[in-house]
């Protein structure tokens, strides 16, 4: 007999606990309540007997209620009855007391270092932060079946975003700013018409990134491209004026000059405008808007010429980086910026050469833009090209009554991931015993991912109106429902995995690069992908295989993984598992290889998927990212780079950290010699919290993650 857990995991039947049960309640009542040892065998035994196939462990206790009154025992029941409640509490007690107080005193070093957006320590975001807490307790305890909370809680899989499940806000999406720019909207009641110059339409386009990202937990994306038009309308206004105020007083020759000269300062400004806003507002998740902009030069687009011209500025200003505190360059952190290679961009003869290689530039000393291949995605997702959220997962193609392909305006409405390295240590090394637990595991992230659907269904548009009644996704009336746009697979829904590299060295016993490996890999990535298509049948859902690039997670499923299992070579040791399908760090593979590797990947993974490389000193290193980019264009969808980055604390510096005549660092802006206040880390695996000393090496500053 196979007994399921609140867990939702199945084990063999075991008498044992039962008696153990009935004793410590038998204990608990005067001795003319109690039963003999013989009647507490003969009531297990009972159970046993019915040789049922599957029983749940609320039944075997409900079993056990039934025979102790057929004994009459009615204070030994009440005594079990009273042992199983009280069970019941301390699975439902309250966790936020000790967390909030952490919070305030700041040592929740899980909290404060999950979101390194985020600064934890201020009163504004720590407000949100406590309404976090609040969030997970109840998701815990009440929201969410105890089975896969308790799933969650043991590193079975992760539900994403517990924070905010206690509202009825979804995770990230595409802004339909187009709509919103062209025909108006409206933001705290009151009426944003169409604007008249490119100035406006970036200050405009600003305020509905922020009032988006205060209603929402995921990222927003943005596509520039349709600023283009107001651009041209800026120039189309100088002209007009010249006109008016020269006339023929001056040469054309003059002339253009004139409206070239305001127009580039128009550029400037508003491109200005979008950088500083997005850096300096402050969203009510207590950070600034997690944006994403997408610079695409798409030759169909009559604006082509006009958009060119705003992504060399967006580039320029990047390049420049913003002043921080101190008055010193630092690179921000958003907007995020991905630039999209395409025929007429990728370094191979093109038009629009010239942006590509501002953009290496930038990348050269900002590490973004990151980079799309448009040839890669027309491959995937059907001919279209297009952002994807500011999480960084893809939609599914999608087209309306009129047959035409849709994007923006378009969400995620949350994850769920897969601890896969747990699978193959529960596996043993039983290959067949593994694909048994991950079936399991995928069903209990199917539960977990319906759990996110259903909490958004029957929410009206009122919950959010720049999202629902004002255009950022719909145009819904008041109280109108959100449903139809939950289904049919309009807005996606994703399933996240990680360690695909830690899976395969437990069941194979080698590498995902490995042949042998890979073909594993492989299967395991068909099969989730087939999971979420056999899901995306069966609800009429959009179920999307995810590469989350959850750098967080992958420390926690390692820690948790460590505690409950102890230290595995190669798997538990490291302190991290891999990210998604990422190869391991630590395995020598030239970059070129690692993307035609990894794009395979990509292409399973269509609901989300990045990959990366470092390039060492990429300032001094040009032609090689050059060669890296080319590269991209015609081997892997989306790719970025890393780098060392080192950060004065002092100063705010954050470009290279130079070793000194003494062979000391020091820091080339404010000469601080103090390694107490300088961070030189590595972004190989993305980890982007707190940094620290390790003990007894005075020149190595060791990443949490990667030890690196």
């Amino acid at each position: 007999m196979k007994v399921i857990k609140r867990d939702g995991s199945t084990v063999e039947f075991d008498k044992k606990k039962i008696i153990k049960a009935i004793g410590k309640a038998n204990e608990s009542v005067d001795f003319e309540d109690r039963i003999t040892e013989e009647q507490i065998s003969s009531i297990v035994d009972d159970i046993a007997s019915r040789h049922r196939r599957r029983v749940l462990v609320e039944d075997i206790q409900d079993m056990v209620e039934e025979k102790l009154m057929e004994l009459q025992k009615y204070q030994l029941m009440k005594s079990y009855i009273l042992y199983r409640y009280e069970r019941a509490l301390i699975r439902k007690a309250n966790t936020t007391d000790e967390s909030i107080l952490s919070l305030i005193k700041n040592s929740n070093k899980d909290v404060m270092e999950e979101n390194s957006n985020k600064n934890a320590r201020t009163a504004s975001t720590q407000r949100d932060l406590i309404a976090g807490e609040v969030s997970k307790d109840l998701t815990r305890r009440i929201l969410l079946p105890e089975y896969i909370s308790k799933a969650h809680d043991e590193g079975a899989i992760h539900f994403h975003d517990a924070d905010y499940f206690l509202q009825p806000i979804f995770n990230c999406c595409l802004i339909n700013i187009k709509d919103m720019l062209d025909n108006g909207t409206v933001m705290n009641g009151k009426m944003i018409e169409s604007p008249k110059s490119f100035q406006t339409a970036c200050t405009i386009t600003t305020q509905i990134i922020a009032s988006v990202a205060s209603s929402q937990y995921g990222g927003q994306s943005v596509n520039i491209a349709h600023l283009g038009k107001y651009l041209r309308r800026t120039k189309e206004k100088y002209i007009k004026q010249s006109n008016l105020t020269f006339g023929d007083t001056v040469s054309d020759e003059i002339k253009k000059r004139f409206v070239d000269m305001r127009l580039q300062e128009s550029l400037k400004a508003g491109v200005q405008t979008i950088q500083y806003q997005i850096n300096t507002l402050m969203t009510t998740n207590g950070q600034s808007p997690f944006v994403t902009l997408f610079l695409y030069l798409d030759d169909k687009d009559e604006y082509i010429e006009e958009n060119a011209m705003i992504i060399e500025e967006i580039l320029k200003q990047r390049y420049e980086g913003i002043k921080n505190e101190k008055g010193v360059f630092v690179t921000p952190a958003f907007p995020k910026l991905i630039y999209v290679l395409d025929e007429n961009n990728c370094l191979k003869g093109g038009k629009y050469d010239y942006l590509t290689k501002l953009a290496v530039k930038c990348s050269s000393k900002r590490l973004y833009p990151d980079y799309i291949s448009a040839k890669k995605m027309r491959e995937n997702y059907e001919g279209n090209v297009f952002s994807p959220m500011g999480c960084r997962s893809f939609l599914s193609p999608w087209k309306d009554e009129n047959g035409n392909y849709k994007f923006e305006g378009r969400f995620n409405q949350g994850v769920v991931s897969i601890n896969l390295p747990q699978c193959g240590i529960l596996a043993n090394g039983d290959e067949k015993k593994f694909w048994e637990i991950l079936e399991q595991r995928l069903q209990l992230c199917f539960d977990a991912l319906m759990c996110r659907h259903r909490a958004l269904e029957g929410v009206t548009s009122d919950v959010s109106p720049v999202h629902w009644q004002y255009g950022a996704i719909a145009r819904l009336q008041p109280g109108e429902k959100i449903d139809k746009y939950l289904h049919d697979g309009y807005s996606t829904i994703s399933l996240g995995y990680i360690g695909l590299y830690e899976v395969t060295k437990l069941v194979k016993g080698v590498s995902h690069t490995d042949p042998a490996g890979t073909e594993f890999a492989v299967k395991i990535m068909n099969t989730l992908r087939e999971h979420c298509e056999k899901w995306k049948k069966e609800t009429g859902l959009g179920f999307g295989l995810y590469g989350t690039p959850a750098e967080s997670l992958c420390y926690r499923f390692a820690r948790i993984d460590a505690e409950k299992f102890g230290e595995i070579p190669d798997v538990t040791d490291k302190g991290y598992y891999t990210n998604s399908y990422h190869v391991d760090v630590r395995e020598n593979i030239d970059a070129f290889s690692k993307f035609v590797f990894e794009s395979q990947f990509q292409q399973i993974s269509s609901g989300g998927a990045i990959s990366y490389v470092e390039i060492p000193n990429m300032r001094h290193n040009l032609t090689a990212i050059e060669d890296v980019v080319k590269f991209i264009y015609d081997n892997i969808q989306y790719a970025e780079f890393n780098t060392k980055s080192d950060y004065c604390h002092v100063c705010g510096f954050d470009g290279e950290i130079i070793i000194n005549d003494d062979n000391e660092w020091e820091c080339p802006v404010c000469h601080n010699k103090d390694q107490r206040k300088m961070n030189v880390t590595r972004r190989t695996c993305g980890y982007l919290g707190e940094n620290f000393w390790n003990v007894g090496k005075t020149k190595e500053i060791k990443s949490r993650v990667l030890h690196l």
